[in-house]
């Protein structure tokens, strides 16, 4: 049972981070199942391992993070990235709870997508906000902490799992209450 909660936990953290940083997370869990035992591919997500998906996943992270650091690429990335990290969050969700034999393969995959795609509509809905606040200067930093925060949830999904559901509830909880005072005072403005 505690295993089956952690994997669970572990695979809301990789999706999570998936929102932010499609191939980060991934090349994460490919590098982990690869050198440790501390995470294990199940078919067919064990072909995460091979040297070239590892080869291919660093090529693909090096180039989100230098686009996505550019004023205007990164919006247009952000649309590109709609497919992406769902996708990405998808496959990290039911490659992580693959080890627990209850979940079905769809439930997983979907709720990946759900998760995943949930924290990219936040982060692009946030990102032409600080491009307009910051003209485009403080994209870089921006892009940089998201970065940082995919890299620090996805070794934290994976080494402490039951912290990351936790982070991710607050900030969702942060988020709603972000929302909800930023309508009342537009409301009161009106």
């Amino acid at each position: 049972m505690i295993d089956a909660f952690s994997n669970i936990a572990t695979a809301f953290g990789l999706s999570s981070s998936a929102g932010l940083n499609a191939y980060l997370p991934l090349l994460i869990v490919a590098l982990t199942a690869r050198y440790t035992d501390l995470i294990h591919l199940n078919k067919p997500w064990d072909v995460m391992t091979s040297g070239w998906v590892i080869g291919a996943l660093a090529v693909l992270l090096l180039v989100e993070m230098t686009v996505d650091k550019i004023p205007a690429v990164d919006s247009l990335n952000d649309v590109i990235q709609t497919a992406g990290r769902p996708i990405a969050g998808a496959i990290l969700f039911a490659a992580s709870s693959g080890v627990v034999g209850d979940l079905h393969p769809a439930l997983a995959f979907i709720a990946g997508l759900i998760l995943a795609g949930s924290v990219h509509a936040v982060k692009t809905t946030a990102r032409p906000m600080v491009t307009a606040t910051t003209a485009g200067v403080g994209n870089w930093a921006v892009s940089l902490l998201e970065d940082v925060i995919a890299l620090i949830a996805a070794i934290l999904a994976i080494l402490l799992p039951i912290i990351v559901v936790l982070a991710v509830i607050f900030l969702f909880l942060l988020f709603i209450w972000w929302q909800s005072r930023r309508r009342r005072s537009k409301a009161l403005a009106a």
